[in-house]
């Protein structure tokens, strides 16, 4: 008996399966020669050979190498945000910060080609995974502001966060080997940790600063205001809060 064709949409479906799984493929070549060589050693034609394609190939998946290079960092994004552990409710939100600080720096010194290339260009700060990403560092420092323990504004945390992992990885790859003291990651995560949050939770301290900043970050969760009174109780609240 003849195997029964494929119906249109079953064919439809098994092409995009084998496209994806070439993709999977170059983008894995691609990170295997940036692993070796650096990103000089990504070429077309290089990475065409490393998966068992003709470079025609390459331009028909990506467009063209900027867009090849595009596809291995979201793919980098991707496998970072893929082992992040990540605990709704942490017994100490500030041990919670500085484990998330560690992943991402170790992520980086683990992955230091991938990670440069990540990083290299402002523009993939577009990326859905980056932002995923930044998602779930925001609810870590959502979680320090409605405790109390958040000492600046949650987007001005969010960057310094962010901006002092990525500074450490950079610098670390960027020293001789005989200069990387494992004292500059604790050092420079130490200084972030006293950046962004209080020796103890602020609203537990005199005055409204810190109350007002845990107030405003609990706000979205309560469902007694109304649209315009919400609206109103957080202007209110940002002006208190800017006052610290």
């Amino acid at each position: 008996m003849s195997p029964r064709p494929l119906s249109a949409s079953s064919a439809a479906g098994a092409a995009a399966v084998g496209r994806e799984q070439t993709r999977l493929r170059v983008i894995e070549a691609a990170i295997d020669l940036l692993t070796r060589g650096g990103r000089d050693a990504v070429t077309t034609r290089a990475v065409a050979e490393g998966a068992g394609l003709q470079p025609p190939a390459i331009y028909r998946l990506f467009g063209d190498k900027d867009g090849l290079l595009d596809a291995v960092a979201e793919h980098g994004f991707a496998t970072f945000l893929a082992g992040k552990h990540v605990d709704p409710d942490p017994q100490d939100p500030i041990e919670d910060l500085r484990a998330g600080w560690d992943v991402a720096v170790e992520f980086g010194l683990a992955n230091p080609a991938l990670y440069t290339l990540m990083y290299s260009e402002p523009t993939r700060a577009t990326s859905a995974t980056f932002k995923a990403g930044m998602e779930i560092l925001m609810s870590r420092i959502r979680r320090l502001a409605t405790r109390g323990w958040l000492r600046v504004d949650e987007e001005l945390a969010a960057q310094t966060i962010h901006a002092t992992a990525r500074g450490a990885v950079l610098t670390w790859l960027s020293l001789p080997k005989d200069r990387r003291d494992p004292a500059l990651l604790t050092t420079l995560r130490e200084a972030m940790v006293a950046a962004v949050t209080n020796q103890q939770p602020a609203v537990q301290e005199a005055g409204p600063t810190g109350a007002a900043r845990a107030l405003r970050a609990a706000l979205p969760e309560q469902t007694t205001l109304s649209g315009a009174e919400q609206y109103l109780l957080r202007e209110w609240l940002d002006r208190l809060a800017a006052d610290g």
